[in-house]
């Protein structure tokens, strides 16, 4: 009997010892823990909402000035980003973690990342330049970087080309936005200047008369602007006379070509020498 009773008091006195260790260490820890999760559960749904807003903010001014597409998805995910990193950092605070080593080692890991990027951050830049400045868009011709085509294609970091002759050619954005850019294609008109040779010995008048009866019959050439036919240089073998004129610029090769053509056409009918270079050759005996 004895033994039954100490075993029964040794057994109550282990209870006592888990409920007293249940209710004094666990249970404040849990309630703790848990209270944490929707502390950090509620502020995360709090800095959720905000950044949507903000976001939404940021859309919506991009859009009212315009902005290109890309530019517009790209700062909306950098803003995403970057928010939601501080969000993180702000909720590790707020729950007793040390934020200044955090914020140290993401420095430091930002400068490696940049020192080794520094090329493409360089594009990025650029391309970032690029689509708020716009300089060129889609479908325009430029001449930039030594290179020429119509753009087809402005991403971050560069640009694709497509050169007349149908090949692709692309870019860096740091070279575009760092360079010059010849936009041919921005202005709805352009001029043609075509330089035409003939002989000391043909008939200026005459040949000027033709050359300005083929701009006046060429279908390309605008006949509201001024165009003309002039000397433009007395040169070592010929007098050089500048066909000058102005086409809109969708027609810009079409109108150069066949205007080329024809002056040689029109001074060949007319008997108007168009002067080569010739080489004599003496032979002595």
């Amino acid at each position: 009997m004895k033994d039954v009773l100490t075993t029964y008091t040794y057994k109550t006195a282990s209870a006592d010892i888990i409920i007293n260790w249940l209710t004094v260490t666990v249970l404040p820890a849990a309630i703790a823990l848990i209270l944490k999760l929707l502390g950090i559960l509620l502020i995360w749904l709090v800095g959720a909402k905000i950044i949507k807003m903000a976001r939404k903010l940021v859309k919506k001014v991009l859009e009212k000035g315009n902005a290109d597409e890309g530019i517009i998805t790209f700062l909306d995910n950098f803003v995403k980003l970057g928010l939601y990193a501080l969000l993180i950092v702000i909720i590790l605070g707020v729950f007793g973690f040390d934020t200044t080593s955090i914020a140290a080692a993401v420095a430091s890991a930002g400068v490696a990342i940049g020192l080794a990027l520094q090329g493409s951050l360089s594009n990025l830049a650029g391309g970032v330049l690029i689509l708020l400045l716009k300089p060129f868009k889609i479908g325009d011709y430029i001449v930039a970087g030594g290179v020429e085509g119509t753009v087809s294609t402005i991403q971050m970091f560069a640009t694709k080309l497509i050169t007349p002759d149908n090949k692709v050619v692309i870019v860096p954005n740091a070279t575009l936005s760092s360079g010059t850019i010849t936009n041919v294609s921005v202005m709805d008109k352009r001029r043609l200047d075509i330089t035409a040779s003939i002989a000391y010995t043909a008939d200026l008048k005459l040949a000027k008369s033709i050359l300005m009866r083929l701009l006046e019959d060429c279908e390309y050439v605008m006949k509201e602007e001024v165009y003309d036919v002039f000397v433009g240089n007395l040169g070592a073998s010929s007098v050089d006379l500048n066909v000058r004129f102005w086409v809109n610029s969708a027609d810009y090769w079409a109108a150069k070509a066949y205007i080329t053509e024809n002056i040689k056409v029109k001074l060949d009918a007319n008997n108007i020498e168009i002067p080569y270079n010739k080489l004599d050759v003496f032979v002595q005996q």
